[in-house]
């Protein structure tokens, strides 16, 4: 892997390109931004220290964001949405390609107030707006379902890359949260991560196709690290699985490297996952797609959340 020598700029938007990717091969670049934008002193429900552990590890891990209760009030309203037709029926419903059972819901906040009152709620934004050091957005939001007995996993990306390269933002500026509903365990598909390498920007081989989202929303294909690359970062970074109880969350940076395996398990893991962007890092035109996703995907509405 090499660092490319010049940058580019997203057509039409004039923002110069600090993370080339989707190139004839694949490149490696040192994260040109902060990873905590907020002042150290900042007021909010993080720590001084657990804010130090972000920016040194890319995450943090907090065991109860919210009440078990609470949790298992909106692990009722997951099901609640899954099991309606009309939402079944929304192109924002992405199902499984084998079992035809529904693996996530986007746009989750705007579907269900349940969902638009967590994200509201000072527990969750609050934490955002602390790491981003500004009013946020959501740029996404979903339920993810995995069942037990086979739900397919996600295979190890940074989000920054896609949301970058598909999606047009600038910089990283954006921080995402997985809330659990149900138990996550060491066996149930949980989240990985490499402690770590958000300090680096993978930028992949091999241009976006057109409507690349209809694919890479069941299986990921474009914007994918070689084999070469993953085996390089493990080595160096480690791997770090995730379980808690329900209402325990993760925050992690936009760039960390992460994945998660198969379930099959008999035991259900079902997470919701909301991701903040700076208000001051909207989104402009793709840096590497020939357009941008859909907006339930990736967000064109920057209004705040309040």
């Amino acid at each position: 892997m090499t660092a490319p020598t010049s940058t580019s700029s997203a057509a039409g938007s004039g923002v110069t390109d600090l993370y080339p990717t989707r190139g004839a091969t694949e490149v490696s670049v040192p994260r040109q931004d902060p990873v905590v934008w907020g002042a150290p002193d900042t007021p909010g429900p993080v720590s001084a220290d657990e804010l130090l552990g972000l920016d040194r590890d890319g995450f943090l891990a907090v065991d109860q964001l919210i009440t078990q209760d609470e949790a298992a009030g909106y692990r009722a309203e997951l099901e609640r949405l899954v099991a309606d037709p009309a939402v079944r029926a929304d192109e924002r419903s992405i199902v499984e390609p084998k079992s035809q059972e529904i693996r996530s819901v986007f746009e989750v906040h705007r579907i269900s107030e349940a969902f638009a009152a967590l994200v509201r709620d000072e527990r969750v934004v609050g934490r955002a707006r602390q790491i981003l050091g500004s009013d946020v957005y959501v740029h996404q939001s979903r339920i993810n379902v995995k069942p037990g007995f086979g739900a397919s996993g996600f295979y190890w990306h940074s989000d920054f890359e896609t949301w970058h390269a598909e999606d047009g933002l600038p910089n990283m500026r954006t921080v995402s949260v997985s809330i659990a509903l149900t138990e996550n365990y060491e066996t149930n598909g949980g989240l990985m991560i490499m402690p770590g390498s958000h300090k680096t920007f993978l930028g992949c081989a091999g241009a976006t196709p057109k409507d690349n989202y209809k694919k890479s929303l069941q299986m990921q294909d474009a914007g994918t690290p070689s084999d070469e690359a993953l085996t390089a970062m493990a080595g160096e970074y480690g791997i770090k699985l995730f379980t808690g109880k329900p209402g325990s969350a993760t925050w992690f940076d936009c760039n960390c490297m992460h994945g998660s395996g198969d379930n099959i398990t008999p035991y259900p893991r079902s997470n919701v996952f909301i991701v903040f962007n700076s208000v001051e890092n909207a989104a402009v035109e793709p840096f590497a797609a020939p357009v941008h996703r859909p907006s339930f995907i990736g967000a064109r509405d920057f209004t705040p959340v309040r």
